[in-house]
């Protein structure tokens, strides 16, 4: 194994890297901010508030004795909070939709309605005994809890003792399970693959050819929420009592790669309700009004104005969430709900937008891109992800474990590199990873670029640089204790490095020497086309060009922080950043550009062919046509 051939930093790296710089003073930060009651809700006290659906201005709140709770910003009531009319007093467990004019919600006694845009209607359950005028005890009164679908209409329904419903063609009918337990929680990975969840611990998955499979889950937890982060790993929430402390616990368990593990940190948590991917990392829902915040391994308990038990989240398209439980809770992180439902400009009839998203497979954040010799794209990302874009289509490359990929480079024929936040370099051949170097710090390596296969060059955090020569990796005096996070490169002598507070360093083939840009802001990433024109990006909208002479400042009109740049020489080119930025130099100014959502974007690639990707927080690519 190659040693590095100075010495090692004293201090241990800094944990979470620039993922948290543009938080970490943000009291609306997602560990940091606290969760406020919603008021003017139309609805008794004493009522659960099971779930919910949320797309644009409309949200819909479904819970006990039938009622659903409408809200729309865009009314002529201003938006207010209405009571719909409902054909049952039965408890609504879920409600799932496409749009707010084709909407389905499940609940006691087998119950599913339907509205159309006007009206709700009943479509199946309930069924009353004529003679004893009490509910049958028939199948079709079996319980639902949760309901999820696809874009192309069809729907999945999933209740007591296995029951399974799916909505195909207009009509309800039942699949068989392959198990008995209680169903309290079906979801579907970005792919479309379904996922199940309920008492004892069972789990069942389908392609959504009707087939069903349980898989071997070792804990006999009672699960009430399954969140797919992709494919081939899940997150479950729910609990059990444990005897040894008397008492009913939270139980988070983790499935990847056909294992499953229980997560276990210092803190113990009450029941678990429900998970959901939310900004960076997974929001936690549980009884007793807590609120969990999870990022890789750190686990935040949020601030609550609620005791009460809470029951379900919902993500809205502003990238903020509502979470709704029992005594008619509804709370929201935002500064006041309606921030929370609409876009900053108040307008949620989105632009056209040039940028298509694209199926990932994976809801894990993306960091970076790289395009091989031979033009295969690569994308990396949180939880060993790395994906290659073939035949239109993201396909997942042997995954990497819990490492973070924070980046990739091609060496053509010697292969495909990735750096990660332990301070390891593997490289690809083609079938399967092998540890190429390992640092043996917990020091990141954020960005690898090279001129050829024998001259190649790593930075990281703590100020690290390492260099690859052909034969052994070898730490580089950088002169810095500050996190460096990108490179670029004009040939072998000639190389830059960015980082903490306007640091850029400068490589003339024999040391690394600093290279003032007339900024203090944290400089996120770097990438010209020729000497004298070269830019860099950062902190607060901070974007500057280089012209051969000097830096300068240039006018982006971006507040967001800006996390990527790229271009092709002769074309000018994108830049991306937080809350959906996407900027296009036009040889003249920075021009924004729409974006379909506004998830936080970190990567963007112009490819040789012109095309033009950028990737983000839960697993987003986006495509400009």
């Amino acid at each position: 194994m190659n040693q590095v051939s100075a010495d090692a930093p004293v201090n241990p790296a800094r944990r979470q890297l620039f993922r948290r710089i543009a938080t970490a003073g943000d009291p609306s930060a997602p560990h940091r901010a606290a969760w406020k009651q919603v008021i003017g809700i139309n609805a008794d006290d004493g009522l659960v508030l099971w779930s919910g659906w949320a797309q644009g201005s409309d949200v819909v709140i479904v819970g006990d004795e039938g009622i659903i709770l409408h809200f729309n910003a865009d009314t002529p009531a201003g938006g207010t909070w209405q009571q719909m009319a409902v054909p049952t007093r039965l408890p609504l467990h879920a409600v799932w939709g496409r749009h707010p004019h084709e909407l389905y919600a499940v609940g006691w006694m087998g119950t599913i309605l339907s509205f159309d845009g006007t009206q709700w209607q009943h479509q199946r359950g309930g069924v009353v005994d004529p003679e004893t005028k009490s509910y049958a005890n028939s199948v079709e009164n079996t319980p639902l809890f949760d309901i999820t679908g696809s874009p192309d209409g069809r729907a999945w329904a999933v209740g007591d003792d296995g029951v399974i419903l799916t909505l195909e063609a207009g009509q309800w009918r039942r699949q068989d399970s392959a198990a008995r337990a209680n169903l309290r929680s079906i979801t579907h990975s970005p792919s479309g693959q379904l996922f199940a969840a309920g008492a004892e611990g069972c789990v069942i998955t389908s392609d959504g050819d009707g087939k069903w499979e349980r898989l071997p889950c070792p804990v006999a937890a009672g699960f009430t929420s399954v969140l797919a982060l992709s494919d081939n790993e899940l997150l479950l929430g729910g609990g059990r009592y444990f005897v040894d402390q008397g008492r009913f616990c939270g139980e988070l368990v983790r499935w990847k790669d056909g294992e499953f593990s229980v997560l276990e940190f210092a803190r113990d948590m009450p029941r678990i309700r429900s998970l959901r991917a939310y900004k960076e990392g997974v929001l936690i829902a549980a009884d007793r009004g807590h609120l969990y915040y999870l990022q890789g391994q750190r686990l935040d308990q949020l601030r609550s104005d609620s005791r009460h038990d809470l029951m379900d989240i919902i993500p809205l398209h502003t990238g903020e969430a509502l979470v709704v439980g029992d005594f008619s809770t509804i709370m929201t992180a935002a500064d006041d709900f309606v921030s929370a439902l609409v876009s900053k400009d108040n307008d949620t009839r989105p632009e056209e937008s040039a940028w298509q998203q694209q199926e990932s497979g994976t809801l894990h954040n993306l960091w970076g891109f790289c395009e091989a010799a031979d033009s295969t794209l690569f994308a990396c990302g949180d939880s060993g992800t790395v994906l290659q874009y073939r035949a239109d289509q993201w396909q997942p490359l042997p995954n990497l474990g819990a490492l973070t990929v924070h980046c990739l480079w091609d060496s053509g024929d010697g292969g495909l590199y990735a750096g990660t936040a332990m301070g390891q370099i593997y490289r690809y051949d083609g079938d399967s990873w092998q540890l190429a170097f390992d640092l043996y710090l917990d020091i990141a390596i954020l960005d690898i670029w090279g001129s050829g296969p024998d001259n190649v060059f790593a930075v990281g955090d703590e100020g690290l640089i390492l260099h690859w020569n052909g034969e052994k990796w070898q730490r580089m005096i950088s002169g810095t204790k500050s996190a460096l996070y990108s490179l670029w490169g004009h040939d072998a002598d000639r190389v830059l490095a960015v980082g903490d507070f306007g640091l850029i360093l400068r490589w003339n083939g024999e040391n690394w020497a600093e290279f003032y840009a007339g900024t203090d802001n944290f400089l996120f990433d770097v990438w010209g086309d020729a000497l004298d024109n070269i830019y860099i990006v950062g902190l607060s909208g901070t974007l500057s060009r280089f012209d051969g002479q000097r830096w300068t400042l240039m006018p982006a009109r971006a507040r967001d922080d800006i996390m990527a740049i790229h271009g092709r020489a002769g074309q000018y080119p994108y830049a991306v950043g937080s809350q959906g930025s996407i900027l296009h130099f036009d040889g003249h100014q920075w021009q924004q550009e729409s974006a379909p959502l506004q998830a936080s974007l970190r990567a963007v690639r112009v490819r040789e062919n012109g095309d033009v990707f950028v990737a983000g927080n839960n697993g987003v690519i986006l495509k400009r046509r």
